[in-house]
Parts: structure tokens; sequence; C-alpha cells
């Protein structure tokens, strides 16, 4: 990766690395040191120094973290700003974009720490307001985002994720709160009781709790209808999208905008109706039957995803990635019997990992369900679901979201639910 300052060329690949160009040292690459320094590098400087070299001072950063959320949000406030008339870069999960533009496509939830520093430059070379990125929790540990300073930081959530990386679930919490520690401004889920900050320039919202930005009611009928309040004063929104997790996704993105542009609500609210969601996020492939494709692929995400259609008879397809945190899969089973009329168990991305014993740690966590399928072939599994499916019924399609490809081993093989649930559709109604 290369990012070019008055015609200097700074790199984090040693071997690009030569005597006209700075070699930066962050924790990913510092035994490359060396490498630089023999193939002729003159000037080193630590990752922590890269912020004194460019001025990023024009441009405001937006940075999202979270375990659930992240890209929905994102995406919330890129539209918002977009409508207001801002000039705005979006970076995360589904890729790069500028202006409306896809740039890249898609990559890493958060770059390298020299990425980062390309992308905002990019961004502000095309006279960018605003930047808006999602932040992992590996970028916090590893400090992909340092030097950056931001003019908000979002907190959504906290749930069960990346143990697989964390190794315990207090590590990755206080990876995740170690992002609100300073005095930045920052605006929190009031109502995550896992989310800890320093409240020095601390905004909130929430649906349960006082905050801020307070949901005072809501309501699903063809789509969402929020009425929340803001020191007293009464303002509300509407929006196709569904979820009480939206309703959480949606309030962030209008406090966030509200809190950086200091626009009105009312002008906010308004500027938001016009977006749509993302694809891949509970996104409705089809009203008759009923079939929604989400991301969902924690224990919280999918309670979250299938407590928001309790009226309806719900049949629900899921699986587990492999070569990740495998506590999480019976825990998943159990949410998905919670709720569930009927579950089809299938495979996700198996990876490295025996799709079949996937399977079985997740039925482990399925006790005296009277309906439950095994199909680990994904495509048939979302057949026989929309085969079941009826008036009453909702068939969600849960772990993949947007994804177009299936990893089988290190292999990737073109694998999208959306189109899979539009062959079967079209073939049922031949």
């Amino acid at each position: 990766m290369q990012l070019i300052i008055n015609n200097r060329v700074y790199t984090d690949n040693s071997n690009e690395a030569d005597e006209n160009s700075v070699f930066v040292v962050s924790k990913q690459n510092e035994r490359f040191k060396e490498a630089a320094v023999a193939n002729g590098c003159k000037q080193i400087i630590n990752s922590s120094e890269l912020k004194n070299y460019i001025d990023l001072s024009a441009i405001k950063i937006i940075g999202i973290t979270g375990t659930n959320g992240k890209t929905t949000t994102a995406a919330a406030i890129y539209s918002i700003l977009l409508d207001l008339g801002y000039k705005v870069a979006l970076q995360g999960t589904r890729g790069f974009f500028i202006n409306e533009e896809r740039i890249e496509e898609y990559s890493l939830t958060t770059p390298v720490q020299l990425g980062n520093f390309v992308h905002i430059q990019k961004a502000m070379q095309n006279g960018c307001d605003f930047f808006v990125m999602e932040v992992s929790s590996h970028a916090i540990e590893q400090k992909r985002i340092e030097g950056l300073d931001f003019a908000l930081k979002i907190h959504t959530n906290i749930t069960r994720d990346h143990l697989d990386y964390h190794k315990t679930i207090e590590e990755y919490i206080n990876v995740k709160n170690s992002f609100l520690s300073d005095e930045t401004p920052k605006l929190i889920n009031k109502d995550d009781p896992k989310v800890k900050c320093n409240t020095k320039n601390g905004f909130a919202y929430s649906l349960e709790n006082p905050s801020t930005y307070k949901v005072d009611a809501y309501s699903f009928k063809n789509g969402m209808h929020v009425m929340f309040n803001h020191f007293g004063r009464h303002y509300s929104f509407s929006s196709m999208m569904m979820g009480i997790f939206n309703v959480y996704n949606l309030m962030a993105a209008v406090a966030a905008v509200h809190i950086t542009t200091k626009k009105p609500l009312e002008e906010i609210c308004e500027a938001l109706e016009g977006f749509g969601g993302v694809s891949g996020r509970m996104e409705t492939i089809s009203l008759n039957p009923l079939v929604i494709v989400d991301f969902a692929h924690t224990p919280d995400g999918m309670d979250e995803v299938l407590k928001s259609f309790n009226e309806k008879d719900i049949i629900c397809v899921f699986g587990a990635g492999g070569d990740r945190d495998k506590l999480k899969r019976p825990l998943m089973g159990t949410v998905a019997a919670k709720y569930s009329k009927h579950i089809i168990v299938t495979s996700d991305n198996p990876r490295f990992e025996d799709p079949d014993r996937i399977i079985e740690e997740i039925l482990s966590g399925i006790k005296n369900h009277s309906s439950v399928q095994v199909e680990i072939n994904r495509k048939e599994a979302i057949k026989k679901a929309i085969e079941m499916a009826n008036e009453n019924s909702v068939v969600l399609v849960l772990g993949k979201g947007d994804e177009s490809t299936q990893i089988i081993y290190d292999k990737k093989f073109p694998f999208s639910d959306k189109e899979e649930i539009l062959k079967v559709l079209k073939n049922k109604s031949i």
C-alpha cells in the first residue's frame, strides 16, 4: 500500500521501500523493518507519526463500531449526508464509495492503517466533507485506526462475535470499549449494558433508557414509523425497513448527522426517508411468499431478526461459518428453536471444517423441536424452505447476507442467497 504526500512515497511494504520512499512501521509489519533498510530505505517512521505528515483537518471522520449494525448505520449516515447536499465517502464491508460511486469492491471492514490514510486522502481530493467508516474490533486491537482524529465515534452494541480471534468475550468487550475511552465526541446505545465509555462529549440514543435521542414509540406496518424526542421536542421518521434493531440503527444515523452537521432534525428525518436499506441486511426478496435475507450470523443477531417476526410462522434457514467461534453454534440453534415454526440447518462458509460437524454442533442447541430438517446443500435448503411457505409464513435466510460466494476450504465458489431465492421463485411460477 502506498500513500503519496508532496511527491514522496510512504509505504508499509518492505518490497516497495527504497532510497526514495518512507517505510511506515506498524504492529503488522515491524518484522520487515530490516528488509526495508536492506532495500535502501533511509527514512523509517512509526505508524503513530504518520498523521504528522498529512493534514486531515479538512474532513470530518465518523467511525462506527459494534457487533451488529455497523454496515446499515454507516450506509444510512452516508445516504442522509448525501441527500443533505454534502460530499461524502464511505468505507466498510461493502467497499469504498465516494459521492455515490463505488471506487473499490468488497474489502476488509477496516483496511490497514496506510489504507485508511489513502482512502481519506482520495476523499479529500474529491472535495468530501465527511468520511464515514466502519471500525472492526480487529482494527482497534491492531491499531489500524491509529492517527485518525474522529469527529464522532459511534457504538451500536456489543454481543458475542469474533471469539476465534479475541478468545474471550471479556477481551472482545474491552477492545470494543477502548474505542470510546478518550474525549472524542461519541454516540452510544444507552440500552446496551456492555457499553462503557468516557462520558465527556458523550451523546446517547435508546428505546428504553433515558437518552439524548429517546425513541418514544414505533410501529411496523408497511415498514417502520418512529417517534422520538430530543430535549423535550418531538420528531418522527418513516422507513420501508423492518426490525427493532433497525430502529436502533436509523436512530443512531439520525443522531450522528445531527451531532456532526447541526442541521434541523426535521430536515434530517426527511432525508432519511430516501434511504432504502443495505443489500443483504433484512432485505425483502419476495412479498408472496415473504422471503427475507439477512447477514445475522451470531446468536444475538439472529435473535434480533427472528423476534421482529413473532406474528408470522417463521421458516428459518441458517448455518454457521467454519474456522470461527465454535461455542456460538449451539446458541444459534437455541435461538432458532425459540422463535421458528420450521428450521432448516444448512451449510454456510465451511472453510476448512467438516460442514456435517458444524451442523451437529448447531443441532446440539435445538431441543425437542417438532420441525427440524438438515439439508447440507444450501441451494436445496432454500428451495425446501420456499416450498414450505404459505401466506402466514416468512422465510428467513440468515448468515451470508449479500455475499456472492461460498467459501469451501480456501476456494470461493459463486453463490448468492438472493439469486438462489429468485431462481426458485421463477421456477415455481412457471
